[in-house]
């Protein structure tokens, strides 16, 4: 994979069940052992994660918010790529616009309408997405570390690692991740990956390769910020001087240059140049390891008695065709 920048246009059914019980067993006397040390014995540090800047060798994207028209193609290529169901408002439908949308579990990127302070007679688009962060909060909120940073920029969710705490939606300064509620037995966070398996393979991620206008750059993160540092240093009448996203919460790997200030496009602004973590170092040291250990030991204990539940079903419907037969 090169540097260049990509702006593209256009069958024994009593022996497993004694084990499942075994282990289950196991598994709860573990569980209180756990517990009760984190009660009980020395009270420990919760240990935040190391600092970390961000793999150097990244990939991001840009989104120029003076270039988007509002078309949302890049919503279409984004539900396309990832099998998403279709919206509730058509592609092609400006009614969209009439209120200000969030990522959903049915939608990872949204686009918005603004006015524009400038000129009463056009609109800015914003694009809305997980914004990659260097050292992404989320993970370091997870208890069961379902979050994974990678080397190519995107920051990851394992769904099956998820017992859904939602503590990633808390920590989140982005407010990315989206729940889905319609599927409560079964708990699962929805997020942009920015594409991750196409990058791997030397590819562009949908969105920006399906942006006519070429509002979404796709690159080196290092090298995005040389292309925003330009076009700002050579049209600042254009541009406002700020590159969102090069620094704040210690830098993401989706990053945003606009005309008009960011606060007035719903972004939040004041977050600090640090990473998350690095502001909480203190607190989590004095947090003690109790309030780490018992979200995913509930998370554990969940996933049992949901094992436990479908040996006793397919037990239930073996006793059937039992029956059945006789």
């Amino acid at each position: 994979m090169d540097d260049i920048i990509r702006n593209p246009e256009g069958d024994n059914e009593s022996e497993p069940q004694d084990k499942a019980i075994i282990s289950r067993r196991k598994f709860l006397i573990g569980s209180a052992a756990v517990g009760s040390a984190a009660l009980f014995g020395n009270c420990k540090t919760a240990s935040a994660a190391k600092e970390f800047s961000g793999w150097p060798d990244r990939f991001g994207c840009l989104t120029d918010l003076t270039m988007c028209v509002g078309c949302r193609s890049c919503e279409k290529a984004c539900n396309e790529a990832n099998n998403m169901p279709e919206p509730d408002v058509p592609f092609d439908s400006a009614s969209v616009f009439e209120q200000k949308r969030r990522p959903t579990a049915k939608a990872l990127t949204v686009v918005n309408q603004y006015k524009n302070p400038k000129d009463e007679n056009s609109f800015i688009y914003r694009k809305i997405q997980c914004n990659h962060c260097n050292e992404p909060a989320c993970a370091t909120a997870c208890p069961v570390h379902a979050y994974e940073k990678t080397p190519e920029g995107a920051v990851l969710y394992d769904p099956e690692k998820c017992f859904g705490c939602r503590y990633c939606m808390v920590a989140c300064p982005f407010y990315a991740p989206a729940y889905d509620y319609e599927s409560a037995l079964e708990p699962r966070i929805f997020k942009c990956v920015l594409c991750h398996d196409r990058i791997k393979a030397g590819g562009v991620p949908a969105c920006a390769e399906a942006c006519p206008v070429g509002a979404v750059t796709f690159g080196k993160r290092e090298e995005l910020i040389k292309v925003a540092r330009k076009r700002i240093t050579d049209k600042p009448d254009r541009y406002i001087d700020h590159i969102y996203g090069e620094y704040e919460a210690g830098g993401t790997s989706w990053m945003y240059i606009s005309g008009v200030p960011f606060e007035q496009l719903d972004f939040p602004v004041d977050l600090p140049k640090k990473a998350l973590v690095e502001e909480t170092k203190g607190f989590l040291g004095a947090v003690p390891v109790v309030f780490a250990v018992w979200p995913a030991l509930f998370g554990m204990i969940y996933t049992a008695l949901r094992h436990r539940d479908e040996i006793e079903k397919g037990k239930s419907q073996s006793h059937e065709r039992e029956e059945e037969k006789k």
